[in-house]
Formats: C-alpha cells, structure tokens, sequence
C-alpha cells in the first residue's frame, strides 16, 4: 500500500523546519509516494510483470526572489540533511526574479472536496490475468485479425503532501487503472494496426474487456487495403480521440506562460474571438472520479471550474502565481496544467455532421508535430476514411491536413458526442474547406 498521510506529513514537516532553520525566507515541499503493477501480455502468453514502487521529496527554497528547486528520491535522514543545505546553497547563488515566491494565503486552499479518486480494493493477479486474456481472446477471434501487439494492464495508486512555509498543509491519494489493446489485421497483401483503452479511477469502472477487444479488432480491419487521394480543398471530420488534439493546441496557447512571452499565435485578449459562437470549452477539476480531478494545483492555489472559451471567445487563461505576476493578475490553480478539459458537447449528430458532406475526409489519426505555436501554422499527416454523399466509405492513407490553426479554430463545429476517457476530450468535429493534401 502507498505510505499513509501521516508519514508524508513527518517529514515534509521536518524539510519546512529545517530549511527555514537555515535561512530560507519561505520554502515548500512535496513528499510523495506512488506504486505501480503493470501486466503484458501477447498471443495468449504472459510477457511482462513489473511492479515499480517511488518515493521522492521534492524540495524549493527561497531567499528573498531567489529561488532553487531539487528532487531526491534516497531518503535516507543523512541524504535528506544534504539535500536541504544542497537546495539552499544553490538559491544563494541564483539570479533574483521579481516574479518568483509563493502563493499569496489568501489564494490557498482550505476545505477539501471528496473528489473520490481512490479505489481502496485490492485486485488479484488473477483476476488482472483474466481480464486482459478475455480481452486479447475477443480481439483475436475477430475476422481478419492475424496478430496482437499486446495487451496492456496497469495498475498504479499514490499519494503525496504539498506543504509551504505559508501554512500550507494538504494532499491527495489517487488511482488509476488502465488497459490497451492493439491489434494486427491482414487481407492480402494489406496489413494495419489499431487499438482500444479504457482509463479509469476505479477498477469496476473500466470499459468490459471484451468490448475493449472487440472495437480494437473492428477498427483495425476497418483500415486495410487504404487508398490514396488526389488532393483537395474540403471538409474534414476528425473523431473524438483525434479532435482532443485541437484541445491540446488551444490549452498550449492560453497559458499564461506563452502568453507573457509572446510565444502564442493569439493576442490572449479576454473577449477575443477564437471560434464560432456557441462554441464552449470547460476545464473542471471537481468531476467525481475524474482523471484529472484535484482541490488544489501543485502550489497549493484552490482549484475552481473554469470556463477557458465562453460563446466562442477568450473568457479566462492558464495562470499559476509565476505567470499571473507577469501578467499582473492572479492564479485560478493551474499551475501543473489544465485538470478535466472538454470542449462542450455541440448539437449535432456525428451523422447530422457528416451527412451534407459530398466529398471530405474522416480522419482518425494525426502524426507528426508540424505545428508552430507562434504563427499557428499546421501540418500534419495522417489517415482515415473518405466522405462521398455524406457516406464514410473507403479507408485511405498517406495525407496530409494543413493551415492555419486560428482559421481551422473558427470553423468548428462540434457533435454531442462526447465521452471523457482521458484528461482532455472532445466530441467529434468538422472543420469546413482546409488543405488535404494526397499523391
């Protein structure tokens, strides 16, 4: 089992004291514990079983606007006396930066939410064993499927404490289980790959392996034999676990961080326009058995709901107490990052989305990283399956999808199909008349 609060809090107790014994002015730490059981297995034959187990402080001192951060994870008491007169020498000798310090009280967290993160069951070997076996054996017995690539389990539970100098005292015990299944399918001389996950806070609550198995085995034999296009001006639809990645380059773009150093392709005005009206994004951490769900961000500042794109305009930023100093304004606890980000769900149907398209593309993966934060440009390749007479029909390869991200923004239009699977999500979307390019 991950070590309980009371040992966490010991010794970051014991960090905090001695530090400012020593002369820091204020100091934090996080103390944390985490386990993680991992189970592969291939062709009906157990490959892999690991068990990882970590326990790390993670120590910041400041002396005035200096500032030095260090990690251990030997935790012996003479190695953690080092560590502390280590991390403050090594502030004395840091350059001063007026933004830097901690988190105003005002700003911290006091009561605690039960986000119900933590799944206290305990799931035997077998009982994992049996639930990624039912899982390849459904996958495999799927026409067309010759071959696995592995199904994956794991199992990983933590904890940890934040403390400050400020009076900061919280922390959050969490799991996670998460189960992968890729596939190979073959049809002459055509051979494709794909595969299904489910990720959740609780065992009971992952997707049934046999449904796991079987969209695995589906969406691999739905690509074989791709073509390829000419290229063409026209409508791309992307599915959900591809459109998140849309999310992702809009999170990028709003924090505050790149806002401050003018490294984004927007303004980050409050009111501008991004997208079409009605569009909506969310970024909520209080979501019950959420992935990434918290009370508090990793400076102990209060967690809130955020609304990041109201009616399709810039409503709030990413901002920790860093980059809400550059900014002249204040953290609202993203530090670390967004927590359950989601555009809203749209009015349409997937099918709605699809079914006045004469020709376009339906694409269900994007690789590559031809995307430029600054100037917003996008070019990525990727594949899916061609749109004829608002029909999906024929799985084609080898394309790529390009223009301008802040262009691409205005033109979404959302589904109502949203699923929360990981930490960012979205529905399915469209986005008329963009650069697809083929042979």
């Amino acid at each position: 089992m991950v070590k309980d609060d009371f040992f966490l809090n010991n010794l970051g107790e014991y960090c905090i004291d001695e530090l400012k014994k020593i002369g820091s002015t204020s100091s934090e730490v996080i103390v944390a514990h985490s386990i993680s059981d991992d189970m592969l297995q291939r062709n009906g034959k157990i490959e892999e079983v690991t068990r990882s187990q970590d326990i790390s402080i993670g120590l910041t001192a400041y002396i005035g606007k200096k500032k030095s951060s260090i990690s251990i994870s030997n935790l012996t008491k003479n190695n953690i006396k080092q560590a502390i007169v280590r991390c403050y020498e090594m502030a004395k000798n840091t350059p001063e930066d007026k933004y830097c310090g901690l988190p105003e009280s005002y700003n911290i967290e006091k009561d605690k939410v039960d986000l119900n993160l933590f799944d206290n069951s305990t799931i035997s070997f077998e009982t994992k064993k049996d639930y990624i076996s039912e899982c390849e054996a459904e996958a495999l017995a799927q026409k067309k499927i010759v071959n696995s690539n592995g199904v994956s389990f794991t199992e990983a539970k933590s904890n940890f404490v934040l403390k400050n100098s400020n009076g900061f005292s919280n922390g959050q015990k969490s799991s996670i289980f998460s189960i992968s299944c890729d596939v190979v399918a073959k049809e002459k001389e055509s051979m494709e790959r794909d595969y299904e996950y489910s990720s959740k806070r609780f065992f009971s609550d992952l997707m049934k392996p046999r449904l796991i198995g079987k969209i695995a085995a589906e969406r691999a034999a739905a690509r074989l034999s791709p073509k390829k296009i000419d290229s063409f001006n026209g409508p791309a639809v992307f599915e959900p676990r591809v459109a998140s990645s849309f999310l992702s380059h809009l999170i990028s773009s709003i924090s505050g961080h790149n806002l401050a150093r003018k490294v984004s392709f927007i303004n980050g005005d409050i009111g501008e326009i991004l997208f079409e009206e009605g569009v909506n994004v969310m970024d909520d951490p209080l979501i019950k058995k959420g992935l990434g769900s918290r009370n508090f961000d990793t400076e102990g500042v209060n967690c809130k709901k955020l609304e990041l794109i109201k009616n399709g305009k810039l409503n709030e930023i990413i901002l920790d107490t860093y980059s809400g100093k550059m900014l002249n304004r204040k953290s609202n606890g993203r530090c670390g990052g967004t927590t359950n980000c989601y555009f809203e769900n749209g009015k349409l149907t997937k099918t709605d989305l699809i079914k006045d398209i004469k020709k376009g593309i339906y694409i269900t993966e994007l690789f590559g990283s031809g995307f430029n934060s600054v100037t917003g440009d996008f070019s990525k390749g990727g594949s899916g399956f061609l749109i004829e007479n608002g029909k999906i029909t024929y799985p084609i390869s080898e394309i790529t999808v390009a223009g301008n991200i802040k262009d691409m923004f205005k033109k979404i239009i959302l589904a109502n199909d949203l699923e929360f699977k990981s930490r960012i999500n979205s529905p399915t979307i469209k986005i008329d008349n963009i650069s697809i390019a083929g042979k």
